[in-house]
């Protein structure tokens, strides 16, 4: 009879969170459709207010992070290209150099990277910030109407966190190239011809594509799980502070199943 009624208990606790988890993750894709749509809507920018919470997120979302992460960037850009042309001059496989570096680090760690110092920086801090003002609402007795939620709230930082994403792996990518090539063949301007087209012969179409694709749903993804997360009410209909810890795995999950699927596109 104790037996039964433990596994009675152990499937309704794996139930109950197997539906937690379920509704959770139903919560962002509702809210991360809205978003798209409020933000593919002329409307949403009709309002001098809104467009100026858009354009103050837009800048509080990028050009804080720019210095620091550029910085970081090239730092760690110039000590993994260091590390692969020494390698591959110890063992005679310098000619594969180039192409072992624009695949490694351009397009697999920096959009990772990226997407992963914006979400640390910004958009978990604003998700923070969203349910705080959800929760002082709620302690007051208002309700605030879902639609303005939206559109003067989640919109602007969801927008800034796509676009925040977007332009430092852009700007960290040419750095990346830049140091590239004057590491392997120097000051030198000769080589631009023979270094365009080792570049191009990586950037296949097919690849191309899949790196535009996986650089843009990472930035999604970083704009829409912890806004979605911030928006989710608990069980008693409060908004008390969540674990950064458990809203950033959730996070990596979905950021490290698209790196899953990008990776296959590309090499298998």
């Amino acid at each position: 009879m104790n037996l039964l009624a433990s596994m009675h208990n152990t499937l309704l606790r794996w139930g109950r969170g197997v539906l937690g988890a379920w509704g959770a993750w139903w919560q962002v894709l509702l809210i991360g459709a809205e978003i798209v749509v409020l933000a593919l809507s002329p409307s949403s920018y009709d309002d001098p207010e809104e467009r100026h919470a858009i354009m103050a997120h837009l800048y509080r979302a990028s050009a804080p992070l720019l210095t620091w992460f550029l910085v970081l960037s090239a730092l760690v850009s110039l000590v993994l290209i260091r590390i692969v042309v020494a390698t591959a001059l110890s063992y005679g496989l310098s000619q594969y150099a180039l192409e072992v570096l624009v695949r490694t680090l351009v397009l697999e760690l920096i959009p990772l990277y990226a997407a992963l110092f914006v979400a640390v920086r910004y958009t978990m801090p604003e998700s923070q910030r969203i349910r705080r003002l959800l929760s002082d609402e709620h302690r007051r007795g208002l309700r605030r109407p879902r639609q303005q939620l939206l559109r003067l709230d989640m919109l602007p930082r969801a927008l800034a966190g796509v676009f925040s994403v977007l332009l430092l792996a852009a700007l960290s990518c040419f750095i990346a190239l830049v140091l590239t090539y004057l590491n392997v063949y120097g000051f030198s301007p000769w080589a631009l011809a023979d270094y365009n087209r080792s570049v191009g012969s990586v950037f296949s179409p097919a690849v191309s594509l899949i790196f535009g694709l996986k650089t843009l749903f990472f930035s999604l993804a970083v704009a829409f799980v912890p806004m979605a997360a911030s928006a989710q009410p608990d069980a008693g209909g409060g908004y008390a502070r969540r674990s950064d810890i458990t809203e950033f795995a959730r996070l990596l999950s979905v950021i490290l199943l698209l790196e899953v699927v990008s990776l296959m596109g590309n090499y298998y």
